[in-house]
């Protein structure tokens, strides 16, 4: 038997201008994107550089690699939970790299998550640190993803 979670989100494209689509540089990439339950929408737009967006606004390849990041972090939280490792701080710097094929960005090549995590104890921090791995190979985003995600902790106390 199978189980599905439906993850529903709604985008709503906000940037016509006036005039729609009618040429490429008539109208912003601005729209948002909504869930039910969150009550703030994700402003949304394309990237700056490559896709004439609003840097003020997420674009798509940020919110790729913040779920990338976000699962990994979740996954990584529950498996220390479990070992008994006590995680008492955690951020990462997670970096998405977009490819460029024939002049164009094409696809992404990887996602490099660098996690800085405080445990609570010395003896904590070899089993902190192989706790990375299994996060990396239980994230259904991970899983979900054609290019590899690289996880590159630094663990103290």
């Amino acid at each position: 038997m199978t189980t599905e979670f439906p993850y529903d989100i709604t985008v709503t494209w906000t940037g016509d201008r006036g005039s729609g689509t009618s040429g490429h540089e008539g109208y912003a990439r601005d729209h948002t994107v909504t869930a039910p339950g969150p009550h703030t929408p994700i402003a949304g737009s394309a990237d700056t550089g490559a896709f004439r967006g609003d840097a003020a606004r997420w674009n798509p390849e940020q919110l790729l690699t913040a779920a990338v990041a976000q699962c990994h972090l979740l996954w990584y939280l529950h498996l220390c939970a479990a070992e008994g490792v006590v995680v008492t701080s955690y951020e990462d710097h997670a970096r998405g790299l977009l490819s460029e094929r024939g002049g164009e960005p094409d696809h992404f090549s990887e996602v490099a998550l660098r996690p800085r995590v405080r445990v609570a104890d010395p003896a904590m921090v070899d089993m902190a640190t192989k706790l990375h791995d299994a996060a990396r190979e239980k994230c259904f985003v991970t899983n979900s993803v054609r290019f590899p995600v690289r996880v590159q902790p630094i663990v103290s106390a």
